[in-house]
C-alpha cells in the first residue's frame, strides 16, 4: 500500500496526480489525514481522508509519499503521529517519497545524507547533506525519490510505479492516459 500523508494547504496537484496514477496501476493507495478527515489543500480543494495517520497499517506499508504545499509540509513536521510514521518507515526499509518543498522533511531527518536528490528550486539550500541535483524533474536514489514542483507530478506519479511494478507498468498507465512520456 501507498499512503499519501495530507495536512492542510498539500499542494493538490502533487498528491491527487500520483494517486491517480497509482490507482489506475491497480496499486493500493491510503489517503492519512495528518489533522483532520476533511483536508483543504493549498487552493481550497477539500480532500477526504481515508484514515487518520494513528490508523495507517505499518505493515501493509510499501512507500509513504509527502506532498509539498509549505501549509501541508508544516502540518507533517507539526504532527509527532506523521513524524513517527516516516521515521518508522525509513527503519523498516519502507521506500520514501517527497515532492516540492517536503524533501526538506527528508534532509532534515538525515535521509538524505549524500544521496542525489530535488526539491522546489529556491529550497535547494535546505538540503544542505544531499547532492542535489539540477535539470532533472524527479531523482530515484536507493529507497527514496524526490521531485522538484507540481510540474513534475505526472512524471514523479509514473516514478512511483516504476519504483513499485516496474517500467511496464509504468507505462502501460502512461499509454492508457496518452500521455507522452
Amino acid at each position: 500500500m501507498v499512503c499519501f500523508l495530507l495536512g492542510t494547504g498539500f499542494e493538490e496537484a502533487e498528491a491527487l496526480v500520483p494517486v491517480d496514477l497509482l490507482r489506475r496501476a491497480d496499486i493500493p493507495v491510503c489517503l492519512a489525514g495528518v489533522d483532520g478527515s476533511a483536508i483543504s489543500g493549498a487552493h481550497g480543494i477539500t480532500v477526504s481522508a481515508d484514515r487518520p495517520v494513528s490508523d495507517v497499517k505499518r505493515e501493509e506499508l510499501e512507500l509513504v509519499v509527502l506532498p509539498g504545499g509549505l501549509g501541508g509540509v508544516a502540518a507533517i513536521r507539526s504532527s509527532a503521529e506523521a513524524m513517527d510514521l516516516i521515521r518508522w518507515a525509513h527503519e523498516h526499509g519502507v521506500r520514501l517519497a517527497a515532492i516540492c518543498a517536503a524533501p526538506t522533511i527528508l534532509s532534515d531527518l538525515g535521509y538524505l545524507d549524500g544521496k542525489q536528490a530535488v526539491c522546489y528550486p529556491s529550497m535547494l539550500d535546505k538540503l544542505t547533506t544531499a547532492h542535489t541535483t539540477h535539470g532533472q524533474s524527479v531523482v530515484e536514489d536507493g529507497s527514496i525519490i524526490t521531485a522538484n514542483a507540481a510540474g513534475s507530478a505526472f512524471e514523479f506519479g509514473f516514478k512511483l510505479i516504476e519504483a513499485l511494478r516496474g517500467a511496464e507498468a509504468a507505462n502501460k498507465v502512461s499509454r492508457a492516459i496518452y500521455f507522452h512520456r
